[in-house]
């Protein structure tokens, strides 16, 4: 299954539950921009992260007891499907009744504007399940929605000379990522996703996910903010 208008989001589970707990105006914001678009003719495969739910398990697991690291993606793998059961329910109208855990499986018949995805197996992120499932539609661009405008060349809350980032190579992007992943990690785009996308010569941009009107520029092939990964 192949389509120019499906829309790969992956969207940072920080953006559905922060640390003042379940953001309802976003949530809010977020499914009627997502009908809107749908009335238009779009498709949207959602998958959505862990964020701050994943984080608060892990360090409560971390605290009790000596665990090992899968133990820590589970607990992540988990929340990531919690959300996404939430994201999915929110959209019920729109939305497949049956949300994806597995990106290696066939997605089967989806005749729905919206697939709703989340969390796999241990040693694989959010952002990988977005990238194996973008390869699998044929889509060439992946959305990022996380709580930054742009990347920055360096933290912009400890530096103020932080450069923001429009335009990056994979090659600059991954230098600055790494090549591994680790449960609970905190950065743009997930290092094994990165590695896939640039094989794959996908494009990935990161946008604020609370940036609602940017959003619905960039679902409109408007100009919009954010930093572009590709090449």
């Amino acid at each position: 299954m192949k389509h120019k208008e499906i829309f790969v989001l992956s969207v940072g589970g920080s953006l559905v539950v922060p640390k003042t707990g379940i953001d309802v105006v976003f949530l809010q914001a977020f499914k009627k921009l997502i009908v809107k678009h749908v009335k238009l003719g779009k498709r949207f495969i959602i998958v959505v992260g862990g964020g701050t739910t994943a984080r608060n398990y892990q360090d409560a697991a971390r605290r009790v007891g000596k665990l090992t690291r899968d133990d820590i993606d589970w607990l992540g793998i988990h929340t990531t499907r919690l959300n996404g059961h939430l994201l999915r329910t929110i959209l019920r109208d729109v939305a497949h009744p049956v949300m994806v855990k597995d990106p290696t499986r066939p997605i089967g018949t989806w005749t729905e504007p919206v697939l709703v995805a989340a969390g796999w197996k241990p040693g694989w992120s959010t952002d990988y399940v977005a990238t194996r499932l973008a390869k699998k539609v044929g889509a060439v661009t992946i959305a990022n929605l996380s709580n930054i405008d742009y990347v920055y060349d360096k933290d912009p809350n400890k530096y103020r000379n932080a450069k923001k980032i429009e335009h990056i190579s994979w090659g600059e992007f991954r230098k600055m990522v790494g090549d591994v992943w680790d449960p609970g990690m905190n950065v743009p785009f997930d290092p094994i996703a990165s590695k896939l996308a640039e094989q794959c010569k996908m494009q990935v941009v990161i946008v604020n996910g609370n940036a609602i009107s940017n959003l619905d520029r960039m679902f409109s092939g408007k100009s919009h903010e954010g930093t572009r990964i590709e090449g």
